[in-house]
Protein backbone atom coordinates (compact mmCIF):
# COMPACT_ATOMS: atom_id res chain seq x y z
CA UNK A 1 0.00 0.00 0.00
CA UNK A 2 1.65 3.48 -1.09
CA UNK A 3 0.65 5.28 2.43
CA UNK A 4 1.67 2.09 4.56
CA UNK A 5 5.19 2.26 2.25
CA UNK A 6 5.57 5.66 2.92
CA UNK A 7 5.27 5.82 6.63
CA UNK A 8 7.34 1.99 6.78
CA UNK A 9 10.11 4.67 4.72
CA UNK A 10 10.12 7.71 6.78
CA UNK A 11 9.60 5.42 10.29
CA UNK A 12 12.87 3.79 9.03
CA UNK A 13 14.64 7.38 8.27
CA UNK A 14 13.32 8.57 11.75
CA UNK A 15 14.93 5.24 13.23
CA UNK A 16 18.17 5.84 11.18
CA UNK A 17 18.34 9.70 12.51
CA UNK A 18 17.82 8.57 15.87
CA UNK A 19 20.45 5.88 15.82
CA UNK A 20 22.97 8.42 15.01
CA UNK A 21 21.55 10.25 17.55
CA UNK A 22 21.90 8.22 20.04
CA UNK A 23 25.78 7.20 18.85
CA UNK A 24 26.81 11.00 18.73
CA UNK A 25 25.46 11.84 22.13
CA UNK A 26 24.28 9.03 24.29
CA UNK A 27 20.86 10.20 24.66
CA UNK A 28 17.80 9.38 23.10
CA UNK A 29 15.08 12.12 21.81
CA UNK A 30 11.96 10.64 23.60
CA UNK A 31 9.68 13.29 22.39
CA UNK A 32 10.30 11.50 18.93
CA UNK A 33 10.46 8.05 19.87
CA UNK A 34 6.97 8.41 21.92
CA UNK A 35 5.72 10.34 18.47
CA UNK A 36 7.22 7.18 16.25
CA UNK A 37 5.36 4.75 18.81
CA UNK A 38 2.07 6.07 18.25
CA UNK A 39 2.12 6.50 14.92
CA UNK A 40 3.82 3.13 14.46
CA UNK A 41 0.51 1.73 16.63
CA UNK A 42 -1.84 3.32 14.32
CA UNK A 43 -0.65 1.95 11.26
CA UNK A 44 -0.28 -1.91 13.07
CA UNK A 45 -4.35 -1.87 14.12
CA UNK A 46 -4.98 -0.23 10.45
CA UNK A 47 -5.79 3.57 11.53
CA UNK A 48 -8.32 4.96 9.07
CA UNK A 49 -8.22 7.39 6.27
CA UNK A 50 -9.51 9.92 8.34
CA UNK A 51 -6.45 10.00 10.95
CA UNK A 52 -3.96 10.52 7.66
CA UNK A 53 -3.73 13.83 8.69
CA UNK A 54 -2.57 13.28 12.43
CA UNK A 55 -0.42 10.52 11.32
CA UNK A 56 1.22 13.67 8.84
CA UNK A 57 1.24 16.17 11.58
CA UNK A 58 2.78 13.85 13.78
CA UNK A 59 5.40 12.61 11.73
CA UNK A 60 6.23 15.73 10.33
CA UNK A 61 5.86 17.08 14.13
CA UNK A 62 8.68 14.31 15.03
CA UNK A 63 10.87 14.97 12.18
CA UNK A 64 11.07 18.66 13.15
CA UNK A 65 11.71 17.76 16.31
CA UNK A 66 14.30 15.18 15.73
CA UNK A 67 15.85 17.60 13.28
CA UNK A 68 16.09 20.50 15.91
CA UNK A 69 17.39 18.00 18.62
CA UNK A 70 20.34 16.78 15.92
CA UNK A 71 21.61 20.35 15.11
CA UNK A 72 21.33 21.78 18.74
CA UNK A 73 23.16 18.10 19.56
CA UNK A 74 25.57 18.77 16.58
CA UNK A 75 26.63 22.68 17.80
CA UNK A 76 27.12 21.82 20.86
CA UNK A 77 29.35 19.13 20.17
CA UNK A 78 31.27 21.42 17.91
CA UNK A 79 31.74 24.04 20.84
CA UNK A 80 33.18 21.14 23.11
CA UNK A 81 35.11 20.05 20.81
CA UNK A 82 36.52 23.50 19.96
CA UNK A 83 37.29 23.90 23.40
CA UNK A 84 38.90 20.76 23.84
CA UNK A 85 40.98 21.37 20.97
CA UNK A 86 43.16 24.36 22.29
CA UNK A 87 43.45 27.13 24.60
CA UNK A 88 40.66 29.49 25.33
CA UNK A 89 41.82 33.04 24.30
CA UNK A 90 42.40 35.72 26.81
CA UNK A 91 43.78 38.26 24.85
CA UNK A 92 42.08 41.62 23.55
CA UNK A 93 42.93 43.24 20.61
CA UNK A 94 45.72 45.78 20.20
CA UNK A 95 44.96 49.23 21.53
CA UNK A 96 46.26 51.95 19.57
CA UNK A 97 49.67 51.44 20.61
CA UNK A 98 50.02 48.12 20.24
CA UNK A 99 49.46 46.61 23.55
CA UNK A 100 46.55 43.84 24.31
CA UNK A 101 45.68 43.36 28.03
CA UNK A 102 45.61 39.55 28.71
CA UNK A 103 42.94 38.63 31.31
CA UNK A 104 42.54 35.01 32.71
CA UNK A 105 39.68 33.33 30.78
CA UNK A 106 36.56 32.35 33.92
CA UNK A 107 36.75 28.92 31.85
CA UNK A 108 40.11 28.18 31.66
CA UNK A 109 40.73 24.97 33.75
CA UNK A 110 43.71 24.35 36.82
CA UNK A 111 43.29 24.26 40.33
CA UNK A 112 44.93 21.93 43.01
CA UNK A 113 42.50 19.84 43.04
CA UNK A 114 39.23 19.28 45.64
CA UNK A 115 39.29 21.95 48.66
CA UNK A 116 40.96 24.60 46.64
CA UNK A 117 38.96 27.81 45.88
CA UNK A 118 38.19 28.77 41.69
CA UNK A 119 41.47 30.62 40.72
CA UNK A 120 40.59 34.39 41.13
CA UNK A 121 41.18 35.95 37.54
CA UNK A 122 44.33 38.20 36.70
CA UNK A 123 45.39 40.34 34.61
CA UNK A 124 48.25 42.19 32.58
CA UNK A 125 49.29 44.05 29.80
CA UNK A 126 51.88 42.87 27.29
CA UNK A 127 52.97 44.43 23.42
CA UNK A 128 51.18 42.72 20.57
CA UNK A 129 53.62 40.19 19.48
CA UNK A 130 54.04 38.60 22.64
CA UNK A 131 51.77 35.04 22.24
CA UNK A 132 50.26 32.58 25.09
CA UNK A 133 52.87 29.36 25.03
CA UNK A 134 51.69 25.84 26.34
CA UNK A 135 52.02 24.64 29.19
CA UNK A 136 52.06 20.82 30.67
CA UNK A 137 51.74 19.00 34.06
CA UNK A 138 56.12 17.98 33.03
CA UNK A 139 56.61 21.48 33.08
CA UNK A 140 60.68 22.47 34.30
CA UNK A 141 59.05 25.20 36.56
CA UNK A 142 56.44 23.08 38.39
CA UNK A 143 53.08 22.26 38.63
CA UNK A 144 51.92 25.15 40.14
CA UNK A 145 52.64 27.76 36.67
CA UNK A 146 49.78 28.86 35.14
CA UNK A 147 50.40 30.47 32.37
CA UNK A 148 53.46 31.34 30.13
CA UNK A 149 53.95 34.23 27.00
CA UNK A 150 56.85 34.44 25.27
CA UNK A 151 58.06 37.16 22.50
CA UNK A 152 61.84 36.13 20.74
CA UNK A 153 62.79 39.35 20.85
CA UNK A 154 61.76 40.89 23.88
CA UNK A 155 61.89 38.32 26.69
CA UNK A 156 59.09 36.10 28.30
CA UNK A 157 56.70 35.88 31.07
CA UNK A 158 55.18 33.12 33.52
CA UNK A 159 52.43 33.45 36.27
CA UNK A 160 52.45 31.17 39.37
CA UNK A 161 49.42 30.29 40.95
CA UNK A 162 50.46 28.73 44.60
CA UNK A 163 48.68 27.35 47.82
CA UNK A 164 49.27 29.46 50.60
CA UNK A 165 49.40 26.62 53.02
CA UNK A 166 53.13 27.18 51.78
CA UNK A 167 53.61 29.92 54.36
CA UNK A 168 50.83 28.43 57.30
CA UNK A 169 48.07 26.64 57.86
CA UNK A 170 46.22 29.57 59.48
CA UNK A 171 45.74 32.11 56.87
CA UNK A 172 41.94 31.32 56.06
CA UNK A 173 40.25 31.75 52.49
CA UNK A 174 40.95 35.42 52.49
CA UNK A 175 44.53 35.69 52.62
CA UNK A 176 47.04 39.03 52.13
CA UNK A 177 50.38 39.82 51.60
CA UNK A 178 50.12 41.25 55.62
CA UNK A 179 49.46 38.04 57.09
CA UNK A 180 51.64 35.90 54.47
CA UNK A 181 54.63 38.25 55.85
CA UNK A 182 57.12 40.98 54.84
CA UNK A 183 58.19 41.42 51.27
CA UNK A 184 62.20 39.27 52.35
CA UNK A 185 59.94 36.86 53.19
CA UNK A 186 58.53 36.01 50.21
CA UNK A 187 61.15 36.23 47.81
CA UNK A 188 63.30 33.97 50.10
CA UNK A 189 60.93 31.65 49.33
CA UNK A 190 60.29 31.55 46.08
CA UNK A 191 63.10 33.12 44.22
CA UNK A 192 65.29 29.88 44.37
CA UNK A 193 62.05 28.52 42.54
CA UNK A 194 61.02 31.32 40.26
CA UNK A 195 64.68 31.94 39.22
CA UNK A 196 66.02 28.71 39.32
CA UNK A 197 69.00 29.52 41.52
CA UNK A 198 69.65 31.56 45.15
CA UNK A 199 68.43 35.17 45.38
CA UNK A 200 70.72 36.29 48.60
CA UNK A 201 72.25 39.76 47.65
CA UNK A 202 70.63 39.47 44.07
CA UNK A 203 67.90 41.67 44.90
CA UNK A 204 68.38 45.75 43.23
CA UNK A 205 64.97 47.07 44.42
CA UNK A 206 61.88 46.34 46.73
CA UNK A 207 58.78 47.91 46.62
CA UNK A 208 55.29 47.72 48.06
CA UNK A 209 52.32 48.58 46.15
CA UNK A 210 48.68 48.97 46.40
CA UNK A 211 45.46 48.75 43.53
CA UNK A 212 42.04 49.00 44.80
CA UNK A 213 42.83 47.43 48.29
CA UNK A 214 45.45 44.59 47.25
CA UNK A 215 48.21 44.79 48.35
CA UNK A 216 51.57 43.59 45.67
CA UNK A 217 55.17 43.53 46.33
CA UNK A 218 57.36 44.17 43.66
CA UNK A 219 61.05 42.80 42.94
CA UNK A 220 64.33 43.84 40.44
CA UNK A 221 66.85 41.25 40.51
CA UNK A 222 70.05 40.62 38.97
CA UNK A 223 69.99 37.18 37.97
CA UNK A 224 69.91 37.19 35.02
CA UNK A 225 67.52 40.11 34.60
CA UNK A 226 64.15 38.99 36.35
CA UNK A 227 61.13 41.13 37.55
CA UNK A 228 59.06 39.59 40.16
CA UNK A 229 55.18 40.80 41.36
CA UNK A 230 53.53 38.98 44.05
CA UNK A 231 49.81 39.48 45.88
CA UNK A 232 47.34 36.88 47.44
CA UNK A 233 43.68 36.28 46.85
CA UNK A 234 41.82 33.68 48.06
CA UNK A 235 43.64 30.68 49.78
CA UNK A 236 46.41 31.20 46.73
CA UNK A 237 49.73 33.78 46.16
CA UNK A 238 49.86 34.99 42.53
CA UNK A 239 53.37 35.45 41.33
CA UNK A 240 54.48 37.01 37.29
CA UNK A 241 58.03 36.73 36.64
CA UNK A 242 59.25 38.83 33.29
CA UNK A 243 62.77 37.99 32.35
CA UNK A 244 64.71 38.76 29.23
CA UNK A 245 68.85 38.02 28.65
CA UNK A 246 71.32 40.76 28.69
CA UNK A 247 70.58 42.16 25.05
CA UNK A 248 66.37 42.18 25.24
CA UNK A 249 67.24 44.12 28.62
CA UNK A 250 69.13 46.71 27.13
CA UNK A 251 67.05 47.00 24.51
CA UNK A 252 63.49 46.39 25.72
CA UNK A 253 63.98 47.05 29.56
CA UNK A 254 61.36 49.79 29.56
CA UNK A 255 59.12 47.07 27.87
CA UNK A 256 59.71 44.62 30.12
CA UNK A 257 58.49 46.64 33.52
CA UNK A 258 55.64 48.05 31.79
CA UNK A 259 54.84 44.54 31.82
CA UNK A 260 55.95 43.99 35.03
CA UNK A 261 54.22 47.09 36.82
CA UNK A 262 50.66 45.91 35.27
CA UNK A 263 50.09 42.72 36.51
CA UNK A 264 46.31 42.74 38.72
CA UNK A 265 44.85 40.29 40.76
CA UNK A 266 40.90 40.99 39.35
Amino acid sequence: MPGLSAGVALHSQMHFSHRIFEATTGAVPSTAKVELKIVAAAEEHGAPHCCSGRRSLLLSSGAAALSTILLSSEKALAVKQILLAGRIPGLSAPDESGIRTYRRPDAKSGGHGVGWSPIIPYTFRVPEDWEEVPVSIADLGGTEIDLRFLSKQEGSLSVVVAPVLRFASDLGEDATMEKIGPPEKVIDAFGPELVGQNVEGQVKDMMVKEHDGRTYYLYELNVPHVLITATAAGNRLYLMTVSGNARQWKKFGNELKNIWESFRVV
